[in-house]
């Protein structure tokens, strides 16, 4: 009989498994395509973006100008919060303030995409399964609402993990990884912690000791600005009714603008997860961590060192830390069918980016009607059971970047944030734009931000039921108007 006979006959091309090129080469494409809601949308719809884009702006200043220098405060400090703060100073010489912070923004989620690739490849020397689910978490709730530090903390956080695994071994791996650690601090201080929890997960599974408490020392060194506060007061909350927030955030752990989809999307991932875990092709490595950071966006509060969300931005964590964890030789066609799902909300969000970043540039023909040092309190109406990002919050923080305006949207709490605001009366800032409303009535005459300014800017559909006595609205579009109030100069 010959030989033939008895070899196996070849398998269908969809079920067999892919070469490494292959996967490397798709996993790249799909890390480049992550960036495609800039390419379409000349205005980032990052809800957070103008008011971070604000900031810079009077950062770079410098107090030249005089309206800014009445108008706001700003103290230099070094923290655990300035990723991009920092890069937008080269950034902006180069390119100028909007393009440069843009180009900046536009660079993280293909760098979080190469990040998991990383990841993966460190650990087992291919990209599988494990980075073509992940890459559906690119695109977070943090992302969305804008939180740029951290998103590029978080990046390069993976980046670094995925050096630490390929420098084991190396006797001066600990001294190479003090810089690197605290360059992920100065991007986000929950970077740093995303990298310390990473490396101890990974030494846990190899030592089971008190050795892997201690591998992650030489990372360590930021904690001192940390207990000393890193330059700013800080505070810590839970907030109102603790459990149902936890369940809320993470039922709305993947939010974008489709709620069935958002709500598959969380299902699927944890679906995978755990039968990755009943089949036993689960990395443990990852794994426990995975468990780790799902019971911290359980346990740590919502305000965290100042900052917001600081559980909410963890679930996407602990599912992208997840998914990397699934090890499994798939088939050519699994390999393939796996990042659809991101394919899919990438298409949704690009959408959704191309037809806001339209609306908002209707919105900013207001500021042809501002003069330059003008005093704005904007009114931004949102549903208190409405699904998704709002993405016009912050829109009105544009007159602070080309009017150098007086506006209520930025983040400028003492002690917390380096922009302050000197004008405009009590609570000027970042969260009194927001009207939170059941449906019906909409009051603008007892709208406190606009008793100590000139200009009322609303942006949102619904129309308001009041106004401020004596309002006189000079621009109107369909989702926005600007009005003058009564104690406004006469316009010139």
């Amino acid at each position: 009989m010959d030989a033939a006979e008895h070899s196996s006959p070849p398998k269908h091309f969809l079920l067999a498994a892919p070469s490494a090129r292959e996967a490397v080469l798709l996993g790249a494409a799909l890390a480049l395509l992550s960036c495609l809601p800039f390419l379409v949308a000349t205005y980032p719809q990052m809800s957070d973006y103008p008011s971070h884009l604000a900031r810079y702006h009077v950062m770079l200043d410098g107090g030249r100008s005089a309206w800014l220098a009445r108008y706001y405060g700003f103290e230099w400090r070094w923290s655990g919060n300035l990723g991009v703060d920092l890069l937008i100073w080269p950034m902006a010489k180069l390119f100028g303030l909007e393009l440069g912070s843009k180009i900046i923004a536009a660079t993280i989620p293909p760098l979080l995409g190469f990040a998991m690739m990383a990841v993966e490849w460190a650990l087992r020397r291919r990209i599988g399964i494990g980075s073509m689910l992940a890459f559906v978490t690119i695109w977070s709730p943090a992302l969305l609402l804008g939180m740029t530090n951290f998103s590029l903390a978080l990046a390069m956080a993976l980046f670094a993990f995925a050096l630490w695994v390929k420098l084991d071994g190396w006797r001066w791996r600990g001294l190479f990884f003090v810089p690197i650690s605290i360059a992920v601090w100065l991007c986000h201080l929950a970077g740093w912690g995303v990298l310390g929890l990473l490396v101890f997960g990974y030494e846990w599974q190899k030592r089971r000791g008190l050795s892997a408490f201690l591998a992650p020392l030489p990372m360590a060194l930021p904690v001192i600005p940390v207990v000393l506060g890193s330059g700013t007061a800080g505070f810590l909350s839970y907030g109102k009714n603790v459990g149902i927030y936890k369940l809320s955030i993470w039922f709305m752990a993947m939010s974008d603008n489709i709620q069935s989809l958002d709500i598959y999307t969380l299902a699927l991932l944890l679906v995978a997860f755990g039968a990755a875990a009943i089949f036993r092709k689960l990395d443990p490595r990852l794994g426990w961590t995975a468990l780790v950071f799902i019971a911290l966006s359980l346990i740590i509060p919502r305000h965290l060192g100042g900052g917001d969300y600081s559980d909410y931005r963890l679930i996407a964590v602990s599912l992208m830390t997840a998914c990397l964890a699934i090890s499994w030789h798939a088939p050519r066609l699994v390999l393939w069918l796996a990042p659809s799902l991101f394919v899919v909300r990438l298409i949704v969000t690009t959408s959704v980016w191309q037809a806001g970043s339209r609306d908002t540039a209707v919105m900013l023909q207001a500021l042809d009607h501002l003069p330059v040092g003008a005093r704005v309190a904007s009114a931004v109406p949102q549903g208190k059971h409405e699904w998704g990002i709002n993405l016009f919050q912050h829109v009105a923080s544009y007159a602070t970047v080309r009017r150098d305006a007086l506006v209520n949207t930025h983040f400028a709490e003492p002690g917390v944030h380096m922009l302050t605001v000197r004008d405009g009366g009590l609570r000027f800032q970042d969260p009194s734009q927001r009207i939170l409303h059941s449906p019906g009535k909409i009051d603008l005459a007892q709208f406190k931000p606009s008793a100590q300014v000139d200009y009322l800017w609303f942006i949102g559909p619904p129309k308001p039921d009041t106004m401020p006595p004596g309002a006189v609205i000079i621009w109107r579009s369909q989702h926005s108007f600007l009005a003058r109030l009564a104690k406004a100069p006469p316009a010139r």
